[in-house]
């Protein structure tokens, strides 16, 4: 079984971004819900939404994937495998890798046998993980032809700099992936653009550091990153690493364009609230600060208050770049048709600290737009307002007892701007066992944070 790609190709995925822009649209997506840190003592587990407009459960959680212990906090999840093994027949994307933060365990979930009621297939022990590794805290997961790779935030202990783990296409544990981290203090986000040889990975700070919540005093005594690292990606090691200094604390998300000819790629760093852009046109790797979202004094608030930019995007078609102001509540596009000249045309407010839509839809926000995900044509984005456990209840306590929501803008990919969907909400306040926070989303056939092409 393969994706109906419009292409020639045998295997998963698409034979470029331009034939992904064409597939069939997402009628379900699955997306991470969290009872860690809320006090409810139930697993995690993965929510499948209805999000066919003719379906009569249309804006409902049809089905709830329960992992097998309490407290992993899901967070990120990837594929087993996507574009980047697309002329390989013997590939399907059929598995959900779904790593626990906590607990360094791994649920590899079976989402196309039945994609309305996935079920668990394999679980790897995140002691076995740290044993063989002397890694722990999984993050973003990307496939890599059969192979799969996993940026790892601590070592076994809690501590930087972390690495990346490296599976097989049957998910056994290889060991690491990395050759040489060079000088890197910590992990987080990475994405790879093999015709170039590059790959970028980012930093947020150690486990032990970011999981008990935000300390600013931990910003002064250097304890979060502000780096960012370019890799020798056939080697497996750092080739430079580029100190954002101030205005790059805690650089998170990182994309490249999908364009796999291009060199151009864009970072988010978090507390400073910068967009940073790269590229390796003249032989050697750029990078400038393109886009700065001003702090704002708010009462109580003990510095001027960051927008905290906590995710970033491009649209398949590396026209747009979307982000979320997880502080200030805002979700913003941005045309990048020049990205060194990025034009803002779009932005809608959610929750947030500033007081500008405190109710969506009916519901009172308890957070903030923080996760988001593109449809492959650019048209719908799905928008969450869970951060992390520790995190949410530093800045938005109410969210532990009223749970996340999940929204739908729907994005003007020809002329910019964004609208709210009014007729779609998932309050997760309504969930069987309480009130759950949501996280990150995926689509079956892929989206705007999963394919790479090789």
């Amino acid at each position: 079984m393969t994706e109906n790609n419009g292409s020639y190709c045998a295997g998963p995925g698409y034979a470029s971004p331009q034939e992904a822009i064409k597939a069939p649209r997402e009628k379900v997506v699955y997306t991470i819900c969290i009872y860690t840190g809320t006090g409810i003592e139930k697993p995690d587990y993965l929510a499948t939404i209805d999000v066919d407009e003719e379906s009569p459960t249309y804006g409902k959680v049809i089905h709830r994937t329960e992992m097998p212990v309490v407290g992993d906090e899901l967070h990120h999840m990837g594929w087993n495998a996507c574009s980047s093994c697309n002329t390989d027949g013997s590939m399907e994307r059929k598995y959900l890798i779904i790593p626990g933060v906590r607990t360094t365990n791994f649920y590899i979930v079976d989402t196309a046998t039945d994609p309305r009621k996935p079920t668990l297939f394999k679980t790897i022990d995140g002691g076995e993980i740290k044993a063989k590794t002397n890694l722990s805290a999984p993050h973003t997961v990307h496939c890599l032809g059969a192979d799969i790779i996993v940026s790892m935030l601590g070592d076994a202990d809690g501590n930087g700099p972390g690495g990346f783990l490296h599976l097989d296409k049957d998910f056994n544990i290889i060991g690491r992936w990395e050759n040489d981290l060079g000088e890197m203090k910590y992990n987080y986000d990475f994405w790879y653009q093999p015709r170039h040889n590059m790959m970028i990975s980012t930093e947020w700070a150690s486990p032990n550091t970011f999981m008990p919540g935000f300390d600013l005093e931990d910003v002064a005594r250097g304890k979060y990153g502000q780096h960012i690292h370019f890799w020798d990606f056939k080697n497996r090691k750092v080739e430079q690493s580029i100190d954002l200094g101030e205005e790059g604390m805690i650089p998170l998300e990182a994309r490249f364009h999908h364009d796999p000819d291009s060199t151009h790629g864009f970072v988010g760093a978090a507390l400073a609230s910068n967009i940073f852009h790269y590229h390796k046109d003249n032989g050697k790797i750029e990078v400038n600060k393109i886009i700065d979202v001003p702090p704002v004094d708010v009462e109580g608030f003990p510095v001027p208050m960051p927008s905290l930019i906590t995710d970033i995007l491009v649209s398949m078609d590396d026209r747009y770049l979307y982000f979320s102001n997880w502080l200030h509540g805002d979700l913003r596009q941005y045309d990048i048709s020049d990205p060194f000249n990025p034009k803002l045309t779009g932005q809608v407010w959610i929750g947030g600290l500033l007081g500008k839509a405190h109710e969506v839809n009916g519901r009172t926000v308890d957070g903030a737009p923080q996760m988001i995900q593109l449809s492959l044509d650019g048209k719908r984005l799905y928008v969450t307002t869970s951060l992390f456990s520790t995190w949410d209840n530093q800045f938005y306590p109410s969210m532990k007892d009223k749970g996340g929501i999940m929204l739908i803008v729907d994005c003007d990919n020809e002329n910019g701007g964004m609208k709210i969907r009014d007729d779609f909400i998932i309050d997760f306040n309504e969930e069987p066992h309480g009130p759950a926070r949501a996280h990150e989303t995926r689509y079956p056939g892929g989206d705007c944070s999963s394919d790479i092409w090789v």
